[in-house]
């Protein structure tokens, strides 16, 4: 169908390949097009970033143009993809942002969350009870 054709042109896209810094060599799995990079597997992802000097940190792992930090556990094969994207330069791979505030709160145990809801609970109510003080009226 055409709007097949249309959607799956962008992904016939060629990489231009990446040289390791000591050989001069290109990996044989580096992905030649977007939708070769899309169906790298896990095993291959790792096995890239470390011919990059990438997995396993060295002389030479900041000497490319964008490296990447890969930790050897605690990564999903999003993160990878996302990580080994960024690392070969493509768009849209940076690292999700998280606000400083979510950032924080991420850390917090459940009995903090639950105290906090409580305080901002109490803070409503509070605010209420002033209002129906004042018989309705407010100050604009």
């Amino acid at each position: 169908s055409p709007s097949f054709a249309t959607q799956l042109s962008p992904m016939s896209l060629q990489l231009a390949p990446l040289v390791q810094l000591t050989t001069g060599l290109v990996h044989p799995s580096f992905p030649s097009t977007l939708l070769n990079f899309w169906l790298l597997t896990e095993a291959q992802l790792d096995e890239i970033a470390h011919f990059y000097h990438q997995r396993t940190p060295s002389v030479y792992t900041s000497q490319y143009p964008c490296p990447v930090y890969w930790p050897s556990e605690g990564m999903t094969i999003e993160d990878k993809r996302r990580k080994l994207g960024r690392f070969i330069g493509l768009r849209g791979c940076d690292s999700p942002v998280v606000n400083g505030q979510v950032q924080e709160m991420m850390g917090w145990s459940e009995e903090r969350i639950r105290e906090e809801i409580r305080r901002r609970m109490d803070g409503e109510r509070e605010g209420e009870e002033a209002r129906g003080k004042m018989g309705g009226w407010r100050r604009f």
